[in-house]
């Protein structure tokens, strides 16, 4: 079975073992895995690609952490900026 390039995990309300368990899962089909969060997500994903680092992985890299800003258009018609962060994990 070949290897993906790349796997996408989206960090939401879920616990963080749900999300380091994700991240391992993911490893056995993919070279490297992103982790995708948006506002209050953010600290998770920080927390799943740690925990998965320091505990599970000890040869896991982090290849680059990207932040930014999302605009996203609110129900009163105005817009609101929402931070972003994507961290992308590799092994050695």
């Amino acid at each position: 079975m070949p290897m993906e390039e790349n796997a996408v995990i989206f960090i939401g309300d879920k616990p963080v073992m749900n999300y380091v368990l994700a991240v391992m899962t993911q490893f056995n089909k993919a070279a490297s895995v992103t982790l995708k969060a948006r506002g209050r997500s953010i600290s998770r994903a920080v927390d799943a690609a740690e925990i998965t680092r320091n505990r599970f992985m000890p040869n896991l890299l982090i290849k680059g952490i990207t932040i930014g800003t999302e605009v996203i258009p609110s129900e009163e018609g105005k817009s609101v900026n929402v931070s972003s962060m994507e961290i992308v994990l590799g092994k050695q």
